[in-house]
């Protein structure tokens, strides 16, 4: 850690300096927005949601090399591509239960698959691993600006509808009495999951997001009295295994992104093992 702390003052490795302020300011909307999906129990949605950004990837880099549109690229068509999966997704789960299943299991094979098809499209060499698998080292100054963006997008969201998306999470049936129209509630919600995983997915990548996406809000939960409690830790856990990650992925030169998600996973298991050990000797 002590090397990657003294990278970080090189004047020559800015993309480090990017790379870890854009973890860490990432990591309030992950720690938010992960606890609506835990406590909602969404996250096959949010997986799905995940899969077809490829698809938006792969449609921005076809349009920015191939078609010559230089303002829309791979970020604007993951926000696109992930927005449109969330409205689908939102729209079967809630008049199509039945048939759910099947097409969460459609959305996610073929978005990974348009995405394969316009990145074999696209003109020069495109290596679909870093988005498959993550590369926070790639973030560019204007990829840092874009994440501040969407941070405010999403906090000002989430603090306009907090009450709203607390009833549609603990109890819709009563939210849907007292008047709240649950159905648009519960599709914002996906939306801005849908935005909370186009910025993980430059962090962790696209296979490893829902282990970001969940894992720090699932330690929360376990020393958390409320919600609002569960999304202070949650973003502070998600902070610290971003800036860890790093630190360990720099230091023995391996892929930020697994190396980040194997910490987590790590710390849930203590913290699961923990709680064992305490019921069976308290």
């Amino acid at each position: 850690m002590t090397e990657f702390f003294a990278a970080l003052t090189d004047p020559n490795l800015p993309f480090l300096r990017y790379a870890l302020l854009t973890g860490i300011f990432a990591s309030i909307p992950f720690g938010i927005i992960g606890s609506f999906v835990v406590v909602r129990k969404i996250s096959y949605i949010a997986g799905a949601i995940a899969h077809c950004v490829l698809g938006g990837i792969g449609l921005g880099l076809y349009m920015e090399k191939a078609v010559g549109v230089t303002w829309f690229g791979p970020m604007q068509g993951a926000v696109v591509v992930a927005l449109l999966a969330a409205v689908i997704l939102a729209l079967v789960s809630r008049h199509a239960r039945q048939r759910e299943d099947s097409v969460i299991g459609a959305l996610w094979a073929v978005g990974m698959a348009t995405g394969l098809l316009f990145i074999a499209r696209t003109p020069g060499y495109v290596d679909p691993m870093s988005y498959l698998f993550g590369n926070i080292l790639l973030v560019s100054r204007g990829d840092f600006f874009f994440v501040l963006a969407l941070d405010v997008l999403v906090l000002s969201l989430v603090w306009l509808f907090y009450n709203s998306f607390l009833a549609v999470c603990f109890d819709e049936e009563f939210a849907c009495l007292r008047g709240v129209k649950t159905g648009w509630i519960y599709l914002l919600l996906l939306c801005l999951a849908a935005l909370t995983i186009v910025l993980l997915v430059r962090v962790v990548g696209i296979v490893m997001v829902i282990a970001l996406l969940t894992l720090p809000a699932s330690i929360a939960g376990n020393f958390s009295r409320n919600i609002l409690q569960m999304m202070m830790y949650s973003v502070l856990l998600c902070a610290g295994f971003v800036v860890v990650g790093l630190g360990v992925s720099y230091d023995l030169d391996l892929p930020s992104g697994p190396v980040i998600i194997i910490i987590a996973a790590i710390v849930y298991l203590l913290v699961l093992l923990g709680g064992r050990f305490k019921k069976v000797f308290l």
